[in-house]
């Protein structure tokens, strides 16, 4: 972004189709009118990862007629604390003014996993493995909810669409972040759409469902196409739209959620615990249903074998859709 105000997509490598620069345009917080200056941001896009970090130009540098810029790498991993590192060195721009020192260091990153600046350190890309990353979201910021939170749960196990809302992109990736550690079996982040705009070529991007998005629009409220489950993140408030027939709650879930709760408040208990306690519930669960397949042929639930154990309604609803999700309904 220059003195004059325009925003200009000065230089990339290798290349950038039109709707993924249109979308990281969008991202940017360049582009925006708002006074809001946002140092690091990620989200995913046809199945690509971006992180962008903005800088402001103060001290005088090379960049004479610049007052801020924006640095974004692309990726297939979900990495959100390995790119923030890597963009800080990368922010060597600002001493440059030429993108030739920041493609040294990229291209020593991807031949030798390492690369180091003056002014930001080293990095070191075996110092960022994956499990960490699914772990640095913390897992308590379910604790809001109360036992509410069995609502996000389900949905997660059942894979439905979770929509959540917050005015501030901060508070909308720490927590959506954390979600899919909830359903810690499946180890899938790439259901996690954290930043999306009510866009179209960004609403067409998320039918690839089930998701997490999370939107800074409040107007998504009133987009009940677009999620089985919303979640006003300012209102502590879940609402379940009314198709979701699947998530009618029971017994089963009341013991879940209770679990839940009492891991995710205890002050003591760390997030790596909270994970384990929810996922050994889960296995039960999963046990139950795998057991059930074991009786069928093909190893494959069907909704009579279900009917003959007389669970609770909500129960064999809840088996029945997990069986879906979990590919082990014969249909």
């Amino acid at each position: 972004k220059d003195v004059n105000g325009d925003t200009l997509w000065v230089w990339c490598y290798p290349s950038v189709g039109s709707d993924l620069r249109q979308v990281l345009l969008r991202k940017c917080c360049l582009t925006q009118e708002s006074r809001h200056f946002r140092t690091f941001v990620f989200g995913q896009y046809s199945r690509s990862w971006y992180y962008i970090s903005t800088v402001e130009v103060q001290e005088p540098t090379a960049l004479t007629k610049v007052t801020h810029f924006s640095i974004v790498v692309t990726s297939k991993d979900f990495n959100p604390e390995k790119y923030a590192a890597l963009s800080r060195i990368l922010c060597m721009y600002i001493k440059h003014g030429s993108p030739v020192k920041m493609m040294e260091a990229y291209i020593a990153v991807l031949t030798k996993g390492v690369c180091q600046s003056d002014e930001n350190g080293s990095f070191l890309i075996k110092d960022y493995d994956v499990r960490k990353a699914y772990l640095a979201g913390s897992v308590k910021v379910v604790s809001q909810f109360g036992m509410e939170t069995i609502i996000l749960y389900t949905a997660l196990m059942l894979k439905k669409r979770i929509v959540v809302h917050h005015p501030r992109i901060e508070a909308l990736l720490e927590f959506t972040r954390a979600l899919p550690a909830l359903v810690w079996h499946r180890k899938d982040w790439s259901i996690l759409h954290p930043y999306v705009h009510l866009a179209e070529v960004e609403l067409e991007d998320l039918k690839t469902c089930p998701y997490v998005a999370g939107f800074v629009d409040p107007e998504v409220s009133n987009r009940s196409d677009l999620f089985d489950v919303f979640v006003s993140l300012p209102d502590s408030v879940i609402t379940v739209s009314q198709s979701a027939k699947a998530m009618a709650m029971g017994k089963l879930h009341k013991d879940i959620g209770h679990v839940i709760v009492q891991s995710a408040e205890d002050s003591e208990g760390s997030d790596s615990q909270v994970i384990k306690d929810i996922s050994t519930k889960t296995k039960e669960v999963l046990a139950t249903l795998v057991a059930l397949a074991s009786e069928c042929e093909d190893s494959k639930v069907t909704l009579e074998a279900l009917k003959q154990h007389h669970f609770p309604p909500a129960t064999e609803n809840f088996l029945f859709h997990l069986a879906a999700a979990e590919q082990l309904l014969r249909i």
